[in-house]
């Protein structure tokens, strides 16, 4: 079976651990919802049942790199700002 006959397969259920990123919008003030798109290098385990569904287990995220970030509020990407985590620990 050639790459492209192999069947495609939902993403890894596994999140990455992007907590460390806050985001605000200062466009609109969001803080909480934003489209986030992302270039992700990984490897994981694919497992295959008897019956053909696919279970993708062991996902190791080798690199991510985030291309863009938009407001899903106001749908700017031009006023969203990374937040400063230390800041925001401190109460801001």
């Amino acid at each position: 079976m050639s790459p492209a006959d192999q069947p495609t397969s939902e993403p890894a259920s596994e999140p990455v651990d992007t907590s460390a990123v806050r985001y605000r919008c200062e466009t609109c003030g969001n803080l909480t919802r934003f489209d986030v798109t992302t270039v992700r290098r990984a490897t994981a385990f694919h497992h295959y049942t008897v019956g053909g569904d696919l279970e993708i287990e062991d996902v190791d995220v080798l690199s991510e790199q985030v291309e863009s970030v938009v407001c899903h509020w106001c749908g700017t990407g031009d006023g969203v700002v990374e937040l400063d985590a230390t800041r925001e620990a401190a109460g801001g």
